[in-house]
């Protein structure tokens, strides 16, 4: 009976997550509050619970003493995601070389040219780079400085503001379904009991990653083929456009033909020749200083790598310390587990079939930090199912559809998507009319992949 009693006590905590997210509450603290009520709340339960059949099923976790358990969750937690930071700040390290040696600019710009004077051609082709720029760039001043550059060429052609806002933020977001920086932020999710990984940058994992990159960019194509209409084109692409961050770009006509193949170096190396995360962004990194001229002495090189990492390490700063406190939840889970299972074992269904329809029909919860993604309540929502034995990709693949489209690509609180709202002058509502219907369309599609792949 008590172990209900604290299932209960628990699941409201999570209601309460959920609702603090849902109005806009700092989710780092969110985070780090629901990580100590789960912890003080299992711990206490673990000592005043005597029904053998639950100490029995429990015992490993009953039998872990009280220092090692809190250690647990806010010492081991935070500092097993090392490795996700590592691979963050370079990821944004290399994606400021890209801005810096003014690549992405002239991708953008051949783009432009070779769609000629057509421009839902033009678009679509634009949707295409974007999605292949955003398998390795990553951050919140990446997106920005590729916006500023994407947004004026599209309402030249005439692509109504709100339809060139959708179209661009789900072709980010396309891209980063194979991104291995945002991967390895949330694989961390799906650690076992051991801290072990249940799902990897493997071809498991890219098979059900390139569908979804395929599916989310033709939405967004088609989104746009339906919703554009004509208008006499300006070139407003024809001028270099300041980075963010102060620099100017570099004129786009002197980065050489050879350079243009440095955002895809990254992936390439990591899935056909399973190079490292990092080396892989180093070499590509290196390649495109080194052809666009900025290692032709060694202090140039020096100042050059120093500023783009200083401004990589700043472009991922606000993630930092929620990276640090998600472990934390996570590892609390884990102790909150048995009481989910004594709780709702009989009711959320072990049918892989059944849950993959339930995700589908209800992906607008990965809206407003929700309880279906991952970068918010849904945390909570997963150290719940993980309690089922649910296959981890089966799970993986779930969370992690309304956790890129509904949120990343389509929600509102997300920062660069506030951005751009601001820098187009759309009403926020009047985007997410058009964002939260297209990605749940891409969401239910991506569960019913999920069931065939995994289920």
């Amino acid at each position: 009976m008590i172990q209900l009693i604290i299932g209960v006590l628990l699941l409201v905590a999570f209601v309460g997550l959920a609702i603090y997210a849902f109005r806009g509450g700092n989710l780092m603290i969110g985070m780090l509050v629901m990580a100590i009520i789960w912890s003080a709340l299992s711990i206490v339960g673990f000592y005043i619970i005597k029904d053998p059949t639950f100490v029995e099923a429990n015992a490993k976790l009953i039998g872990t003493s009280f220092p090692d358990q809190l250690k647990a969750v806010f010492q081991s937690g935070p500092e097993s995601w090392g490795p996700t930071l590592v691979n963050f700040i370079f990821g944004a390290w290399f994606g400021r070389v890209m801005l810096k040696t003014g690549i992405a600019s002239k991708i953008i710009k051949l783009t432009v040219e070779l769609g000629g004077d057509k421009p839902v051609v033009t678009s679509v082709l634009l949707s295409l780079v974007t999605t292949l720029v955003f398998t390795s760039m990553f951050g919140a001043g990446a997106v920005v400085a590729i916006g500023v550059i994407v947004f004026p060429i599209l309402l030249s052609l005439g692509i109504p503001k709100k339809t060139a806002l959708v179209e661009f933020m789900l072709s980010v977001g396309a891209g980063l379904y194979i991104n291995p920086v945002i991967f390895s932020q949330y694989k961390m999710f799906f650690l076992d009991e051991a801290g072990n990984e249940t799902v990897s940058y493997d071809s498991t994992y890219l098979k059900w990653g390139f569908i979804a990159l395929g599916v989310q960019l033709l939405v967004a194509i088609i989104f746009t083929v339906i919703f554009s209409r004509k208008k006499k084109q300006v070139h407003a692409w024809s001028s270099p456009v300041p980075q963010n961050g102060g620099s100017k770009a570099v004129e786009p006509n002197r980065v050489p033909g050879i350079a243009l193949i440095t955002p895809f170096v990254p992936v390439v190396l990591a899935i056909g020749f399973k190079v490292p995360v990092i080396l892989g962004f180093l070499i590509a990194g290196f390649f495109a200083m080194a052809v666009c001229g900025y290692m032709r002495t060694w202090k140039g090189t020096a100042e050059t790598f120093n500023k783009t990492f200083y401004d990589g390490v700043i472009d991922t700063a606000p993630l930092m310390g929620f990276m640090l406190i998600i472990p934390m939840f996570n590892a609390a889970s884990n102790l909150a587990v048995p009481y989910f299972q004594s709780l709702l074992g009989g009711f959320i269904p072990n049918s892989t079939l059944i849950l993959a329809i339930a995700f589908a029909i209800l992906a607008p919860l990965g809206l407003f930090r929700g309880p279906f993604t991952l970068a918010g309540a849904g945390a909570a929502t997963l150290g719940i199912l993980k309690s089922l034995n649910f296959s981890p990709h089966f799970l993986f693949g779930l969370m992690y559809a309304p956790t890129v489209t509904m949120n990343i690509s389509c929600d509102i609180t997300q920062s660069w998507i506030i951005w751009g709202i601001n820098y187009t002058k759309t009403e926020p509502n009047n985007y997410l009319k058009s964002s939260a219907p297209t990605g749940w369309i891409i969401t239910a599609i991506l569960c019913a992949a999920t069931f065939f792949i995994y289920g």
